[in-house]
This record gives C-alpha cells, structure tokens and sequence, in this order.
C-alpha cells in the first residue's frame, strides 16, 4: 500500500517511511449547519474527499512516493451560527494545527498538506498561519493552499475548465447561479450529492434561491437573518456531474501546486488566500490592538504625568 491511515498504523510501521518521499496530508473543517438540506460535516466530507483525491494522484504521477492521511480534526472559526455548529476560536485552530504540523516534523516528516473545506476567512488565514509557522521553525515544507484554490474557483477562474471536463458550456443561468454561490448551494449540494446522497434531504429540489448582497454579507450570520434558512445560493441546481466535473478541475490545479512543492520549485507561502494580507483576518490582529491601545493609554498617561 502506498496510502496509509495515520491512526492505523503502529510507531515501527510510520518511522520505516522514507521521509524524502512521504506526504502528509492534515484535513481540518468544522462542524457546521448547511440549510435545511445538509449535514453539519459537509466541509470535512469535502475536504477528505479532497485529500483523499491528492492521495492518489500523488502515489500515481511520482513513483515511489507514499503518502499519509491524518484523520480528520472537526475544528473550524469564522462559522454561521445554528444549532449543530461548533465554533472554534480562530487561535485554537492555529494552535491545534501547529501542535500536529510540528508534532510530524519532529517525528522527521518534511512534506505537509492541508486540505479543507471550509472558506470562512479568518479560518483560512488560521490555516496558512499554521503552515508558516511550522514551515519555519522545524524547517519543513508545511503548506495549506485550499483557501488560494477556492478563491480562484469562486470567482470563476476555473469555470472555462470546468465546462470542458463536464462536456458542455454553462447556461447564462448557471453562470448567474455560480457567481452567487458561496454556502450550501449549488457546488455544495452537488458535491453531497456526488459524495454523500443518503445525507442530502430531497427537499434541495425545492428551495427557493438565497440571493445576498455584498453588503448584506457583511453581516454576521446573514444567511439566517430575516427568514433565511442557512444557505447562500441556489441548491435545487445540485447536479453530482457539476461536482465531479469540478472537483477533477480543482484536484488538477491543486496537483499542479503540489508538484512545485514537493520538488521545491514553490515556497509553501507561494499561494495563500487574499485574505491573508488583511490584518482584520489575522489570529493577532485583536491582541496587537488591545496591545497598541495599552501601549497609548499608557503613553498618554505618562505625558499627562510630565
């Protein structure tokens, strides 16, 4: 076997693992409500679903190599909340992250991916800060790009693609659904779909469209303001052809990243999500403001003093 279970294997079984030729891949997505139609695990049924397509591409496109899949961690912030949704503080999951990134590159492991799918900013900045962080203290290569891909996807970069792997271009219809799909709607309810289709509840076929406004979503917990019931989109589109057309198209695009990283012709920071360079999204960002706030407080009470 190429492909292994982390929690199925015994301490000799990990360390006989060539490390110059051993990927591991970490997922982590929250619990989280999806509408009426959903599961709370759709982000962590993507992700493993992701991570387990990297597996194999990987094993196959470069002989020799093996590959690790460390069971999934339910952990996620910057979540909409319902009942069901689990809500982690953006810092616990830097943390969690960081203690299983380093705990892996203590045990010799130069190669970390990781995959989710969730794409609430301040979790994936928390992801990409992780990353960093074990990157450069153990000196490995620990990187989560998921966060880069899913912005390019839904903004549409990828959807030329998409149309040639599912064989036909998308109706000015489609094209309008998928620029306001962001949770619970089209993609996601293919993906279940595809995935999962015991999980989805018929009533998908019969949701109206949940159409927001970038202002509106602004607010915290729009999507179950007002009457709304949790979703952003269009999901009596789901279609498990949509999800299978587009998940090749990311899986593709993903390689193309993981290639450059394990040959270490791309730094694990090469492709972060934009919302790594806002400092409103950084785990630090509240702390450095109380901190800068004290330190003028301070400051002012020092010269009042003079």
């Amino acid at each position: 076997m190429s492909i292994h279970k982390l929690e199925e294997l015994s301490t000799t079984a990990l360390d006989t693992l060539d490390r110059e030729r051993t990927a591991v891949i970490i997922t982590m997505s929250p619990l989280e409500q999806h509408g009426p139609h959903l599961p709370l695990g759709v982000d962590a049924f993507t992700a493993q679903h992701f991570a387990g397509t990297l597996a194999e591409r990987i094993v196959a496109e470069r002989p020799g190599w093996e590959v690790v899949l460390a069971p999934p961690l339910y952990l996620g912030s910057f979540t909409f909340d319902d009942v069901g949704t689990v809500n982690v503080r953006q810092r616990v999951v830097r943390d969690a992250l960081v203690d299983y990134g380093s705990a892996l590159a203590r045990a010799g492991f130069r190669y970390i991916l990781v995959a989710n799918g969730h794409a609430g900013p301040g979790h994936v900045v928390a992801l990409e800060e992780a990353a960093r962080r074990v990157s450069r203290k153990h000196g490995v290569m620990m990187a989560s790009f998921t966060g880069h891909l899913a912005w390019e996807f839904l903004r549409g970069k990828y959807l030329p693609r998409v149309e040639t792997a599912l064989g036909r271009p998308l109706t000015d219809t489609e094209r309008e659904a998928f620029s306001e799909d962001a949770h619970g709607g089209w993609w996601e309810t293919s993906m279940m779909l595809l995935l999962r289709p015991d999980l989805v509840d018929d009533g998908y076929k019969d949701l109206p469209p949940a159409r927001y406004s970038a202002m509106e979503r602004l607010r915290p917990n729009y999507p179950l303001k007002n009457g709304g019931q949790g979703y952003v989109g269009h999901p009596a589109l789901g279609d498990p052809a949509f999800a299978r057309a587009s998940s090749q198209v990311l899986a593709e695009a993903a390689m193309e990243l993981v290639h450059g990283l394990l040959d270490g012709r791309l730094s694990p920071g090469a492709h972060r999500s934009p919302f790594f360079r806002i400092p409103f999204f950084r785990t630090n960002f509240w702390w450095a403001l109380a901190a800068g706030a004290s330190a003028g407080a301070l400051a002012a009470y020092w010269l009042v003093l003079r």
